[in-house]
């Protein structure tokens, strides 16, 4: 009797592909919608695939979960808006999905190691250096 393995490399290539192809239209569509509630069974829904063939893509594809995908769209969406709007972090929490701004700035805290308010604080002072160097440069020449 054979032996079911779960290693990827022996997964037929049709197999591979389908999944990479799951993966690429789940996180088309998070991508575009990230500020709305998402779920895995929804978005398994829309691309006509199961709930446990959507975590697999995710798993062997993406190397991530739904939900890690998720937060980090999300959270990279919202460094981007700290560093160059002037939206509160609250306003901001609330564009990019989340009910509760404690909940946000947990979330934002773990995947950008700072509060968004100190993020904010390092990602202008950043600019602004940047700036001011550029624009010394551009004297010289």
């Amino acid at each position: 009797m054979r032996e079911h393995a779960k290693d990827v490399s022996v997964q037929r290539s049709s197999t591979r592909r389908y999944r990479a192809a799951l993966y690429e239209d789940a996180v088309a569509i998070v991508e575009e919608e990230y500020a709305s509630e998402l779920s895995l069974d929804d978005i398994a829904r829309r691309i006509a695939t199961s709930r446990r063939q959507l975590q697999r893509s995710f798993s062997e594809v993406g190397n991530t979960t739904f939900r890690e995908h998720v937060a980090n769209v999300r959270m990279d969406r919202a460094a981007n808006m700290l560093a160059q709007s002037d939206l509160t972090v609250g306003q901001i929490s609330r564009l990019v999905g989340y009910r509760q701004q404690a909940q946000f700035a947990k979330a934002f805290r773990r995947r950008h190691g700072a509060a968004p308010a100190e993020f904010r604080r390092t990602a202008t002072d950043g600019a602004s250096a940047a700036e001011a160097a550029d624009g010394d440069g551009a004297a010289g020449d």
